[in-house]
């Protein structure tokens, strides 16, 4: 087959990151090869691709259950997924503009499969690993033309969470990072961009939540079910409207200030004590959106239309939750 007529996007990795990949792309009316590279025997191979269809198949029935995509459509979708056998891989990765790398979290794993990526993916193709737990410069020295090299960690489910987390390193191409940005903002991907730091940004901000509510539980706090309950509906229903930044400055780097101070003095000091950041800007009186600046500057802004603004994603997230009541004027006879 000539390459005008494969897909131009490629997931190396036919397991489960693999298949939501491939899952994000036919949603948004793309083909793409989901390639095995590992050679495997006719039955290993058609067990493996009868696995990952059906489990195509299913989150596309789930997503039309729940009312977002009509049924009818779930055929042409599905067949806009090309199972890819190790044989047939040479073909499609010279095919591809895009390739995830996306093997198990090993380097060994890592080093096969860049081997062949680096043998027959175009100079121009651009190269990502969607590894979370290895660092884009540790992967640097296994990639050819390492310029055209980033990491980009997808959070679960990928075919539904728009985030995508674009690691790159310093000798990463600027056009290479624009195209990236433009080619997922083209299937609806919100791309981040952060640098070689662990954890990206989302899996280092959730780990420490995630983490302390264990804590909770051991300590007697609080229950599961109430820890739960605070964060679905207190916590995650305003960072849902507000970016945890921007939150910061929406109340003040003041109040961070001394609430870190209270509980690292009362529950621990490794883990509550403010970075040197946030104790500057107090020094300084950059305090946010009271003072007109702090990690953000405010000069210039309408800041009773911003506060409202607030408000209004605010409210949204609330009657999205269910939970938004109308006034007792409202609802007295």
């Amino acid at each position: 087959m000539a390459l005008d007529n494969l897909p131009r996007f490629a997931a190396v990795g036919a397991g489960r990151m693999g298949r939501g990949i491939a899952i994000a792309f036919a949603y948004a009316g793309h083909r793409i090869s989901l390639i095995d590279l590992r050679v495997r025997s006719d039955e290993a191979w058609l067990k493996l691709k009868a696995e990952a269809l059906a489990e195509i198949q299913t989150s596309l029935t789930g997503l039309s259950q729940l009312g977002v995509i009509a049924a009818a459509h779930i055929p042409a979708m599905a067949a806009r997924v090309d199972m890819v056998r190790a044989d047939a891989a040479p073909a499609a990765l010279r095919a591809a503009e895009l390739v995830f790398e996306g093997v198990p979290e090993t380097l060994a794993a890592k080093r096969d499969a860049f081997e062949q990526i680096n043998l027959h993916c175009s100079s121009t193709a651009i190269i990502t690993s969607t590894t979370s737990s290895i660092l884009v410069t540790d992967l640097v020295p296994l990639v050819r033309l390492p310029e055209r090299f980033l990491n980009m960690h997808w959070l679960n489910p990928a075919y539904i969470i728009p985030v995508v987390e674009l690691s790159y390193h310093p000798g990463t191409s600027a056009d290479v990072l624009a195209r990236t940005k433009a080619l997922m903002e083209g299937i609806g991907k919100l791309p981040v961009v952060c640098g070689p730091t662990p954890g990206y940004i989302v899996p280092r901000l959730q780990a420490l939540i995630m983490n302390e509510a264990a804590r909770m539980i051991e300590e007697g706090a609080a229950t599961a079910e109430e820890i739960d309950k605070a964060t679905r509906y207190g916590m995650g229903l305003r960072f849902a409207a507000l970016g945890v930044v921007e939150f910061i400055d929406f109340g003040g780097s003041d109040i961070l200030h001394h609430a870190s101070r209270e509980m690292s003095a009362s529950v621990s000091a490794q883990r509550y004590t403010a970075p040197a950041i946030v104790d500057d800007m107090v020094a300084q009186g950059r305090l946010g959106l009271k003072t007109g600046s702090g990690f953000y500057s405010y000069e210039g802004r309408d800041i009773a239309a911003y506060r409202r603004d607030v408000l209004s994603r605010t409210l949204g997230m609330l009657k999205h939750a269910g939970l938004w009541r109308a006034p007792a004027d409202e609802t007295q006879p």
